[in-house]
């Protein structure tokens, strides 16, 4: 590369760098604060407190990196869970956090599937929360991520650290399109903070309700840019990264 055409190059943000920005600021208009966690973690962190004991089966629903005489911790973070348990450890309710950052699974790669992806959870505890509360928010969330109305619904599903638990499916609300061409899309899990989990970290389960969620990262970029394969953000081809 000659000098001249070094001097006229410019780097630029990685577009789930990009994304993770636009969600902070979504998210940080609705009241809500950015925080981190170690992406190695301990085995209480990453599961015991999220109401996952050690012969809890819904561990088999996450495929872990597990460390061998690692002094920072167990394991690789199988999802930013982590972060919520020690920050409701430290803070006090009102609280409203979302934790985006890099997640860890063990498994194999395929168009929607990375063995490293970015996901991003959400965390509100207050008094008085509801479902209608996570609907409302999650709603405003993806009408401004995805720039146009959209609308989501709720389906029963299991995770072990809330309860109920549901599936959340989005759709555009484009009263000129059918039904079949904007199909409900399955876009990640959610449900009231289990009371268990709550009282692990020394909040009142009793007085204290919360919702929580979490998403990929990397796909709802896919949904919004129509990239067919989750590995482009990662395989360095500038091709890809520079249409962002």
């Amino acid at each position: 590369m000659s000098l001249q055409e070094s001097e006229t190059t410019s780097g630029h943000y990685h577009p789930i760098s990009l994304a993770v920005k636009e969600i902070q600021i979504i998210f940080h208009k609705l009241g809500f604060s950015l925080a981190e966690g170690p992406h190695v973690e301990t085995e209480h962190y990453n599961f015991d407190a999220l109401n996952i004991p050690a012969d809890h089966p819904a561990r088999d629903l996450w495929d872990t990196f597990w460390l061998e005489d690692n002094k920072l911790g167990d394991l690789l973070r199988t999802h930013t869970s982590n972060v919520q348990i020690r920050h409701m450890e430290t803070n006090e309710p009102p609280i409203r956090i979302i934790a985006p950052g890099k997640v860890f699974r063990y498994e194999a790669t395929d168009a929607t599937h990375e063995t490293q992806f970015y996901q991003l959870e959400g965390l509100l505890v207050d008094t008085d929360v509801t479902l209608a509360n996570l609907k409302g928010v999650l709603e405003h969330f993806f009408s401004e991520f995805f720039a146009g109305k959209t609308e989501v619904r709720f389906r029963p599903s299991y995770f072990p650290f809330v309860e109920p638990g549901v599936e959340v499916d989005m759709r555009r609300k484009d009263e000129d399109m059918t039904d079949e061409d904007n199909p409900w899309i399955e876009v990640m899990g959610a449900g009231m903070v289990h009371p268990n989990v709550l009282d692990n970290v020394g909040i009142d389960s009793r007085q204290h309700q919360g919702f929580a969620f979490g998403v990929g990262v990397d796909r709802l970029l896919m949904l919004k840019h129509g990239v067919p394969d989750v590995r482009f953000f990662y395989n360095g081809d500038l091709r890809i990264i520079e249409q962002f």
